[in-house]
């Protein structure tokens, strides 16, 4: 655990960051670069190449040249081409019309094709037509035969029966004509999806990783699990977008309506976790975020699930929920806006970061709409970025999250040893409180009491009812600690000694008790001091052969409240072991002193002097 946790806090070396951060800014250029010079989806595997040419009209429009550097839109209604397919060779010299029998290779993104030749043949190239079955509904190539009898040019009808979402899918099937020469072909085809399926998956494995050590965390009880289960499942969602948007997918994965299921529930889940992610880094608006993403999710489950009735297709929902999703981040950049200026400096960055994966997510619809680009063009960039944000604040989360478990942990265990200690504890104030009472209630007193009321009631009623009085008030204060867990004010403890004062005074009247009480504003432990003032009396005054003083004084220092029981008695020697039965409870008042109010005992004794005994009784505990 320790080499883990030094590597973790190796990482948190900024020159280290530094050096991740330009490693993954290297590896996003060359991706860049790597989309720009293979920015449509296939080209030719074979040496020589083929290009149709001719004319083209937009619905009943007039007629304009074909030209590869011009857009020619396919959401604008029904176009038609009319030319030829020619050949060239590799290094551009061109060969002649093509019109053998090597069926000609085309990329159709949800576009159907009707072809009709001079000759009056005309075949069809509807994938999407219920004949062909609703798992037609997709990207992918086909080819058709162009070779004909009959010379003149062909023309192409180019419908999209969707209208939105691929206004470059004329544009792609153009620039992507080439032969199907077979095995060949889709070797090349499938080469220039490579490298995004590589990373497709690599994203994937990451967050397979992300999402064990999620569980794993789970199951720890560590804390900032949830959003390690975000960034898992954004990055998760993120990997098989980029897998399924590769070029050359359907070659691997032949299902064409399976791949635009995912592709479209890929897209959906993708923003629904970020919202998640915006939502867990956010402060002040999180009940916003909150209700933002719970509403996402509502319409995500709806548009996943309405195409299963058969009414529409997956790709169909995704118009209604690009809207949706980007009201939806329209209100978290406001949220995140308002978190950036209460933000202090170092969390800025992971709200702009949070932020640029909102705005290329619009930038992306807008330019597919527009025609610019499509296939989330820059989203795609920017799953680099999330890939970054995540590791470096998972990188961050699970090690702080380790320690945090590991000092929860210790201090759950230190709660539960203090928990214990309080039990036993609690259970030797029990005992010790049914000690005092026992101790002081002993049968001698009781009959020796009785009998001086018994004698007093024939000479002297009314100091026998006051005696009565005082006896009663004195054995209802000791039965009552038996269900006593907290301490009592001073003044109370006090009117309990009197009682029992009062009573020994009969008993012996010529000892004299004296009072010094300066402060009663403290709490003490029931039965504290009455003890004390009876060991003076039984232990110290009655050794005497007449009379006899004990001074009962409480009194208030700098720290302390203090309570002082003092007698002029016989003494004894300190030095010599304690007798339980012969002082009564001090171990056991000692111990509720410092369990209840943190206070201690101290005796003073010398023989043939006396008897100091003081409670001293910390002030910062005492209320």
């Amino acid at each position: 655990m320790s080499g883990l946790k030094n590597k973790f806090e190796a990482f948190k070396n900024p020159r280290l960051q530094v050096t991740v951060v330009m490693i993954l800014l290297s590896f996003f250029a060359m991706l860049l670069w790597f989309n720009k010079v293979n920015n449509r989806q296939a080209a030719s595997a074979i040496m020589a190449k083929v290009r149709f040419e001719g004319q083209y009209r937009i619905g009943d429009g007039r007629w304009q040249e074909i030209d590869e550097t011009k857009h020619i839109p396919s959401t604008k209604g029904d176009v038609t081409l009319r030319g030829n397919f020619h050949m060239y060779a590799p290094d551009g010299e061109y060969i002649g019309v093509y019109n053998d029998d090597i069926p000609v290779a085309f990329y159709t993104d949800h576009i159907n094709m009707s072809f009709n030749y001079p000759d009056g043949q005309r075949r069809n190239l509807d994938m999407e037509n219920s004949l062909f079955g609703v798992s037609s509904c997709g990207t992918g190539w086909t080819a058709v035969s162009v070779a004909s009898d009959v010379e003149g040019p062909i023309e192409i009808l180019v419908h999209n029966p969707h209208n939105f979402g691929n206004e470059t899918a004329i544009d792609d099937m153009l620039s992507g004509i080439a032969l199907w020469a077979g095995i060949d072909f889709e070797r090349g085809v499938m080469t220039k999806g490579d490298l995004q399926r590589y990373v497709g998956l690599l994203f994937v494995v990451v967050a397979l990783v992300l999402v064990g050590s999620a569980l794993f965390s789970t199951l720890l009880k560590i804390q900032s699990t949830q959003v390690i289960w975000l960034f898992g499942a954004a990055i998760l969602s993120a990997g098989i977008y980029l897998l399924y948007s590769a070029t050359g997918v359907t070659f691997w994965s032949e299902s064409v309506a399976n791949n635009t299921t995912i592709l479209v529930a890929s897209m959906m889940f993708y923003m629904l976790f970020i919202s998640g992610i915006i939502t867990y880094f956010l402060e002040k608006t999180k009940n916003t975020g909150y209700i933002v993403t719970i509403l996402s999710g509502t319409a995500v489950a709806a548009f996943l699930t309405l195409p299963l009735t058969g009414a529409v297709y997956f790709y169909d929902m995704l118009m209604p929920w690009a809207v949706l999703q980007n009201i939806a981040n329209m209100v978290l950049l406001i949220c995140l806006a308002k978190e950036f200026l209460c933000a202090d400096k170092n969390t800025r960055w992971v709200h702009f970061a949070l932020s640029f994966m909102l705005v290329a997510f619009g930038a992306d619809i807008f330019a597919t709409a527009a025609g610019w680009w499509k296939g989330g063009l820059i989203s795609k960039y920017v799953f680099f970025v999330l890939f970054a944000l995540a590791l470096f604040i998972v990188l961050r989360i699970i090690p702080e999250s380790i320690n945090a478990a590991q000092k929860a942990k210790e201090l759950e265990l230190q709660r539960s040893q203090l928990e214990a200690e309080k039990n036993i504890v609690e259970a030797e104030l029990k005992e010790s409180r049914i000690s005092i009472m026992l101790s002081q209630i002993q049968p001698h007193f009781i009959y020796n009491t009785l009998g001086t009321i018994e004698r007093m009631c024939l000479k002297d009623p009314e100091k026998a009812f006051h005696l009565v009085r005082n006896f009663s008030l004195y054995l209802r204060g000791n039965f009552s600690e038996l269900d006593s867990v907290t301490p009592i004010r001073f003044a109370q403890e006090l009117k309990h000694v009197e009682y029992y004062v009062n009573i020994e005074k009969v008993r012996f009247p010529d000892m004299n008790i004296e009072y010094d009480v300066q402060a009663t504003d403290f709490l003490l432990p029931a039965l504290s001091v009455q003890p004390l003032v009876e060991n003076a009396i039984k232990h110290g005054l009655m050794r005497l052969e007449e009379g006899g003083t004990v001074l009962i004084r409480s009194y208030e220092t700098d720290t302390h409240f203090c309570v002082e029981v003092k007698d002029d008695g016989v003494g004894f020697d300190t030095s010599a072991p304690v007798d339980g039965k012969k002082h009564v409870g001090l171990r056991n008042i000692r111990g509720r002193l410092k369990a209840m109010v943190n206070g201690r005992l101290i005796l003073e004794s010398a023989e043939n002097t006396g008897t100091t005994a003081t409670i001293m009784i910390p002030k910062e505990v005492t209320v």
